[in-house]
């Protein structure tokens, strides 16, 4: 029984008849509406997504069968969290906050490529990837609400597999998100000053020391690695203003 398998990757629910699927199903004699449709049906989950599919076909009978990749865990999660990036600096900022509802149905979705024995174990897996990215769960840092579960705080949630949420619960999420995300922007405009304030007092110094000044206030070097001075050259000497000028009269 010869086999044809063609990898294709479609936004969820989104695939067509058009390039790359259509002229690619053209010559393997199946029903290109029928291959569309289903692959339509079990990418539903992944809108606005792109998602590897696999469309396996019996060249004799022409039947196919659709098998389903998934994005990666921090796409997922960024969906679900409504945002187009994790923090910059995911220790001290956090963009998002989800619910542990949300958790259930990423790593529902992401079943068959976690590690986790059980669905505890694959939701602190995802939990974990919200560690690294500056997300929230249930109000606290990732890894507080891994110790949370550790204790027995959500795992009868966990194991009922709930993921729908109230309306009032989305409206709560969303309100988190634009308050977080103010905070980020404060925090940031906050050191972005401290560190101007610190390149000023240090002026002529080198980067290094600099730079160890910097991370002594706690400043991250996402937010002060644009702002350092241009480091000279080894033996480059620095002039100032008025030796400038002085040079200049020479030549004249």
């Amino acid at each position: 029984m010869a086999k044809e398998t063609i990898d294709i990757l479609v936004e969820g629910g989104k695939a067509s008849a058009a390039p790359p699927l259509g002229p690619a199903l053209g010559p393997m004699g199946v029903n290109i509406g029928e291959v569309v449709s289903e692959i339509n049906n079990q990418t539903s989950d992944f809108k606005g997504m792109k998602v590897p599919v696999k469309v396996i076909i019996d060249t004799n009978t022409k039947k196919f069968q659709i098998k389903i990749g998934t994005p990666p865990a921090s796409a997922l999660i960024k969906q679900e969290a409504g945002i187009k990036k994790g923090a910059q600096n995911p220790l001290t900022d956090k963009v998002a906050d989800l619910k542990i509802e949300q958790i259930i149905k990423i790593a529902k979705m992401k079943s068959s490529s976690l590690l986790g024995k059980d669905n505890v174990s694959k939701a602190k897996e995802i939990i974990g990837t919200c560690q690294s990215m500056g997300i929230l769960v249930e109000g606290e840092p990732a890894l507080n609400t891994i110790k949370a579960i550790n204790e027995g705080k959500f795992v009868d949630k966990i194991m009922s597999g709930k993921t729908e949420l109230s309306t009032e619960e989305l409206k709560e999420m969303e309100e988190e998100k634009i308050k977080l995300q103010q905070e980020v922007e404060e925090k940031r405009s906050e050191f972005e000053a401290k560190t101007k304030e610190i390149l000023s007092q240090m002026e002529g110094k080198t980067n290094k020391e600099i730079i160890a000044a910097l991370t002594e206030a706690e400043i991250p070097s996402a937010v002060f690695d644009s702002m350092l001075p241009e480091e000279k050259k080894e033996g480059e000497k620095s002039e100032t203003p008025s030796e400038k000028d002085k040079e200049t009269e020479k030549k004249d």
